[in-house]
């Protein structure tokens, strides 16, 4: 009798121990599939992750260097050496910041309420931007342009100005209107437009941590304009940090490559800092649940590949009589080794079939379960976080300002399922494995006995 013929009679007849042999591939098959399912839906979600967050680089002075070699004034590089580097084809967009003090002077007055005069009476900072809408503060949404437009890389040699609107409201400042600023010399002197008009939530009386100014009178401009400001304006534009955004977040090692080979030896004294916090703070929940599912995975599947050896064990001890009568009338090993090994490729091909049907919507379900409980515990941990007191670093009250969350960068607590057909390719591969390995090692060794042996000593 064909062998193929012989496997279908097998199965048919020993129904009760086919349905339990199915149904330990079944939960096999589910519970792979399901890890498979998760692990792809996650890598799914990290990578758009990626793409709109994208990779920040920051190029910013390396205190570290600094102290171990007694540098006491900090570095800066040409801005040409930056524009370089901004060409690199793994940036997709970059700038820069310079800044010096800038004198408000005639009839506009800074607003009051501040700290009092932190650098000199009508003193404030005169932040020099490549493009303003790169900086943290409006990448984030906590900063937001009211009127007017940003500076961009197109107005660097241009008088432009942003100024937040409280010091707008406090001269009666509209867009299109002029104003003059002095340099930190007291003597060069510049006209510039407002060119924008924006918003920063932070109240007047609280000090700026780095400037120490009130929020309410930092003034952005563009970096030629706010350059010629200084009575050493003459020489090549220096900065002393930059912002680099890349297309691909996989791209942060070429970057650093090219960037380190086009500046050479003007990067001492600098360090390039990969900004990964918004895309951590994004991707976090989806770690939890990946590890979870890949441990129910290999659990469950342990646990039912032993069970599967040892149904399969029993069940060709129970038939080394059939096996002993066959090989008498002159069967070959191997076509009864490939019998059962199709019984067991039967099962499991079934198994497949039925996980695909449902494996897909509760692996949506139950992982959207997961996903939620942790989105929602990373939600409240940065939900936790307080900002020190005004005017102070928070270091003495044990707060670390490097966990301050990244703002627009909520943690994922979405994913979809999707089954293709790499999917039942992984899952049809581990469960025929296990089951191919469970069938071979025990039908190999009753086979090795001779017919005779098997029909007369029944092993």
């Amino acid at each position: 009798m064909n062998f193929v013929k012989r496997a279908g009679l097998s199965l048919w007849a020993r129904r009760g121990r086919t349905l339990i042999t199915l149904a330990t591939f079944l939960a096999i098959s589910v519970m792979v599939l399901a890890g498979v399912l998760v692990d792809d839906a996650t890598a799914r979600a990290e990578l758009a992750a990626k793409r709109s967050v994208g990779a920040e680089v920051n190029l910013d002075v390396d205190m570290n260097q600094l102290a171990d070699t007694g540098q006491l004034q900090a570095p800066r590089i040409d801005a040409a050496t930056v524009d370089r580097i901004g060409a690199l084809p793994e940036v997709q967009s970059y700038t820069y910041t310079l800044w010096d003090r800038a004198l408000l002077t005639g009839r506009d007055k800074l607003v009051d309420g501040g700290p009092k005069d932190p650098m000199g009476p009508g003193g404030t900072v005169g932040m020099g931007v490549l493009d303003s809408s790169l900086l943290p503060d409006f990448r984030s949404g906590r900063s937001t342009l009211l009127s007017g437009e940003h500076i961009t890389a197109a107005d660097q040699e241009k008088k432009q100005l942003l100024i937040e609107e409280r010091l707008a409201r406090q001269n009666g400042l509209k867009v299109g209107d002029r104003i003059p600023l002095t340099g930190n010399d007291e003597k060069t002197t510049g006209e510039f437009t407002v060119g924008g008009i924006y918003r920063d939530p932070r109240p007047t009386a609280e000090a700026d941590a780095e400037y120490g100014i009130s929020p309410a009178n930092m003034i952005y401009g563009s970096v030629g304009g706010l350059s010629a400001l200084d009575s050493e304006g003459d020489g090549p534009r220096k900065v002393g940090k930059a912002t680099f955004l890349l297309r691909d977040a996989d791209g942060q090692g070429p970057f650093k490559s090219g960037a380190k080979r086009i500046a050479g030896s003007a990067l001492t004294g600098f360090k390039l800092d990969t900004n990964d916090k918004a895309l951590q703070q994004m991707t976090g929940p989806l770690g939890g649940i990946r590890s979870t599912a890949t441990v129910a995975m290999w659990l469950m599947g342990l646990a039912g590949a032993a069970v599967l050896a040892l149904l399969v064990n029993l069940a060709v001890k129970q038939r080394r009589t059939e096996y002993g009568v066959l090989l008498a009338m002159g069967e070959r090993k191997n076509r009864l080794i490939a019998q059962q090994a199709l019984e067991i490729v039967a099962v499991a091909a079934v198994a497949v079939g039925l996980s695909a049907l449902f494996t897909p919507a509760l692996t949506q379900s139950a992982g959207q379960a997961l996903l939620g409980r942790e989105a929602s515990a990373a939600e409240r941990k940065l939900d936790s976080w307080q900002p020190p007191a005004p005017g102070s670093t928070g270091i003495d009250q044990g707060i670390d300002p490097d966990d301050r969350p990244v703002e627009n960068a909520d943690p994922i607590d979405r994913i979809t399922v999707a089954l293709g057909p790499a999917d039942l390719a992984t899952v049809g591969g581990v469960g025929l494995g296990i089951g191919l390995l469970a069938t071979a090692v025990p039908a190999a060794s009753v086979l090795r006995l001779s017919p005779r042996t098997i029909l007369t000593k029944g092993k």
